[in-house]
């Protein structure tokens, strides 16, 4: 099942002549504020308990095209936003020299696998734009694209052994892990608002099939930039969830970007991201600089 959130945070079921609202099926209280969104996080922790109410309602609705609807992140106000660093071995290689260029160093400890933290605010959906810092661009640094496959995590749990793991996941959508490329702080520098663009909606996992089969590509400006297969993950979706969870409890809703293929690059405003997920979809993302007063 492919479920969206659009408009006013209805939840939508994504079929062949565009979303169906299911909002109704829903057997809990709906609270359409995002920043409760306890209806929310049910339906990721209890998604096997009101799967076919949701299908039956998608089965009977009426569906209204996708360019009639504005499509909303597919996840509301996670308790985290996980993303793995150095997940892909040629993504370490060619970070030697994006840093080496950016930093006039290379730090490497940063070529790792490891887990950290980017704020939640920063999360926009797939009819939103990238707006670059202002303070970013006065500096000069470099604002780049990461294309990658994001989890959302279904039965939460600390300490998840790696071989259930997949039992935690409510499904998969497609994420941008844009990043300042500058010293301090990683989370700092992914951190800033729209710089987690996820989208278009979520593929649950049972619809998804496997998650170390996925074919990310990215094209900016029509360029291509980014292509992989997630089989080339160092660390697979197993593995991440089991690690992030012996250091924090995961909670349903949570979400983790599981790394930046190889391809990272520079993006400026008026640059068009146009991204895909294979079984996942797409979405394009525009890149603007800000049209209000920065205090």
């Amino acid at each position: 099942m492919r479920l969206a959130i659009f408009d006013e945070t209805r939840l939508g079921a994504v079929v062949a002549g565009g979303v169906v609202d299911v909002t109704a099926a829903l057997p809990w209280a709906y609270d359409p504020d995002p920043a409760t969104a306890g209806w929310w996080r049910r339906l990721c922790g209890e998604f096997d308990e009101v799967r076919d109410r949701l299908a039956a309602a998608a089965r009977d609705g009426e569906p209204v095209p996708l360019d009639r609807v504005r499509l909303r992140a597919p996840v509301l106000n996670p308790s985290k936003l996980l993303a793995a660093a150095s997940n892909y071995a040629d993504h370490v290689a060619e970070m030697h020299g994006v840093q080496e260029r950016t930093l006039g160093r290379v730090e490497h400890w940063m070529m790792d696998f490891d887990v950290f933290l980017k704020a939640p605010s920063s999360v926009i959906g797939p009819a939103d734009d990238i707006v670059l810092p202002p303070a970013v661009l006065a500096a000069g640094h470099e604002v780049h694209h990461e294309s990658e496959l994001v989890v959302v995590i279904g039965r939460g749990g600390r300490d998840i052994p790696e071989s259930a793991a997949l039992e935690h996941v409510f499904g998969y959508a497609i994420g941008l892990d844009i990043t300042v490329r500058s010293d301090g702080d990683r989370s700092r520098r992914k951190s800033y608002d729209t710089f987690s663009p996820i989208g278009p909606w979520v593929t649950t996992a049972d619809e998804a099939g496997d998650p170390a089969d996925f074919d990310i590509e990215l094209t900016c400006s029509g360029q291509p930039r980014q292509k992989v297969n997630t089989a080339a993950l160092i660390t697979p979706v197993p593995a991440i969830i089991a690690y992030a969870s012996s250091v924090m409890t995961l909670v349903p809703g949570d979400v983790i970007f599981t790394g930046a293929p190889p391809g990272v690059g520079p993006i400026v405003a008026g640059d068009v991201l146009d991204t895909s997920i294979s079984r996942l979809g797409e979405m394009r993302i525009q890149v603007k600089q800000p049209t209000f007063p920065q205090y």
